[in-house]
C-alpha cells in the first residue's frame, strides 16, 4: 500500500468534535484538538508499518505489522488493544477496549481520508500530501 506513505497535513476535518465527544474527550482537549492542523506520516518498510502524528501539542507514534494485536493509547488517553489489516486499498484500524472505534484510511482523489467511527457517530477528516 506505497500510496499511503508519505507525510499528510490536514486540510478538512466534518464532525471531529462530536467523534471526540462520544469517546469521553473534554470540552479543553476537543477545543485545542479543533484547532490543530496534525501532521501524518506513514512508513512501510517490508512487514513493519508505522504512523506519527504531530501537533503543535505533541507527537505520538504507532508501530505495528498488519494483522497483529498491539497495545496503544487512544486519542483520550485510554489504553486499548488494536489491530491494523489492509483490506482492499484501505488500512483498517480497529480499537478494542471500553469503546470500539474503527479508523479507516483510504486514498480518495489524491488525498487521505481518514473515517473515524464509533457507533453511529462518524468524523471524516482529509489530508493533502506534503511529500
Amino acid at each position: 500500500m506505497a500510496s499511503l506513505v508519505g507525510k499528510w497535513k490536514l486540510h478538512e476535518s466534518e464532525n471531529f468534535d462530536e467523534f471526540l465527544k462520544a469517546l469521553g474527550v473534554s470540552m479543553a482537549w476537543r477545543k485545542l484538538a479543533s484547532t490543530s492542523k496534525p501532521v501524518v506520516e506513514i512508513k512501510n518498510e517490508g512487514d513493519d508499518w508505522s504512523m506519527k502524528t504531530s501537533t503543535l501539542l505533541k507527537t505520538s507514534e504507532i508501530k505495528f505489522q498488519l494483522g497483529k494485536e498491539f497495545e496503544e493509547n487512544r486519542i483520550d488517553g485510554v489504553k486499548v488493544k488494536t489491530v491494523i489489516n489492509l483490506e482492499g486499498d484501505k488500512l483498517v484500524q480497529k480499537q478494542f477496549g471500553d469503546k470500539e472505534v474503527s479508523i479507516v484510511r483510504e486514498l480518495d482523489n489524491g488525498e487521505l481520508k481518514v473515517t473515524c467511527s464509533l457507533g453511529d457517530v462518524v468524523s471524516v477528516r482529509k489530508y493533502v500530501k506534503e511529500q
